[in-house]
């Protein structure tokens, strides 16, 4: 458009006169003033640099704020709340004697295999502490970038505010006193009125669209504001999840672990002590019923006499019945003499019987 056809607008005092309480009104005169209706790189580019900026910011959230962090940080916390929950099976059995299977396997000392296994676990568990320590670190770098990043964007934000309302002013100001005037011109029938209302009308169009571009801007901008403090307020969340994890949950295990093994050490005593004294009761029952025995058989062979009376009466007995067992043998044997006397004396008068019997038969001998 030449100079001819050239329609300047000049915003008036009515036009800011509905603006938000907390904008001032020469800020947006001032930036009206830069505002050609007119000249359409003047409508294009107007707030462009503000939108510039607001992209600018959008991409440091994108570059800057690691979402990944985040995700690594979780990751590395439900590690380790997996180590520390396939440990708590681990823990030391005081009065559980290992099975025959077990000591054949070398698995017989509880507090060995025990602590090997925490040195394992907890080599581990110091590996994922440093790297939670480490994402902390940068979570609490993003915390802060995320602070510079709120108040650039509120800027941003507030900068749009202006722009939008001296681009309505310098539109109303076309609506209500430039466009009228034309139109009223273009009644004279002449071409050149009427092109010019037409340009006119195009430009004020013109701008209706780029003023309608920077209310999503500022939309954006507005809706950015509460995503960064909810990404600001997760981060803190999760600093002060690791914070509690580094600081109370990890110094708590390894307390509990130490107590585990002096409880058991305790109860390895205990059972020391149990054994000892149930040795020495043992050994002071064995030692008294040994003393009663000893102290029975010693005072039996003290009282008794050189010979017992029963061994005595017994002897005397046998004696007694020697004697009278002699006593029938003998007479017996005086009784059987006796009887073989009377059988040879009766053997011979039959014999001299015989002998005289034969001696009276004829023919017999003389």
């Amino acid at each position: 458009m030449n100079d001819s056809t050239r329609t300047e607008l000049t915003p008036t005092n009515t036009a800011t006169s509905t603006l938000p309480a907390h904008l001032e009104p020469a800020r947006v005169q001032q930036l009206a003033q830069t505002l050609n209706i007119a000249d359409t790189n003047s409508i294009l580019n107007f707030g462009a640099a503000a939108q510039k900026q607001l992209t600018t910011v959008a991409d440091t959230m994108l570059t800057d704020i690691k979402s990944e962090d985040a995700g690594k940080a979780g990751e590395l916390l439900t590690n380790m709340v997996g180590l520390l929950r396939g440990f708590q099976g681990a823990e030391l059995k005081v009065q559980e004697k290992p099975s025959l299977f077990a000591r054949l396997l070398g698995k017989a000392k509880p507090l060995a295999s025990f602590l090997q296994k925490f040195d394992t676990i907890s080599e581990q568990l110091d590996q994922i502490s440093n790297a939670l320590e480490a994402h902390k670190q940068k979570l609490l770098v993003d915390i802060k970038s995320l602070d510079k990043l709120y108040d650039a964007n509120l800027d941003y934000y507030r900068e749009l505010e202006y722009h939008i309302a001296a681009a309505e002013t310098v539109l109303a100001e076309a609506d209500q006193t430039a466009l009228p005037a034309l139109v009223k011109a273009a009644e004279d029938g002449e071409m050149e009125s009427a092109q010019r209302l037409r340009d006119a009308q195009m430009q004020r169009d013109e701008l209706d669209r780029r003023l309608h571009d920077l209310r999503l801007t500022k939309q954006v901008s507005m809706q950015a504001l509460p995503s960064i403090r909810m990404v600001q307020e997760n981060n803190k969340g999760l600093v002060s999840k690791i914070n509690t994890t580094l600081v109370n949950t990890v110094p708590l295990w390894r307390q509990q672990l130490a107590q585990s093994i002096a409880i058991y050490r305790s109860g390895e005593a205990a059972t020391a002590l149990k054994q000892s004294s149930d040795l020495t009761n043992e050994l002071l029952t064995t030692n008294a019923e040994n003393l009663k025995l000893a102290n029975r058989e010693s005072r039996t062979q003290l009282e008794r006499g050189v010979f017992d009376i029963g061994a005595v009466e017994k002897a005397n007995q046998m004696l007694i019945e020697t004697i009278e067992e002699s006593i029938q043998i003998h007479e017996a044997g005086r009784q059987q003499r006796a009887e073989a006397t009377a059988k040879l004396e009766a053997a011979e008068e039959a014999l001299k019987q015989s002998l005289k019997a034969a001696a009276q038969k004829p023919g017999g001998p003389a």
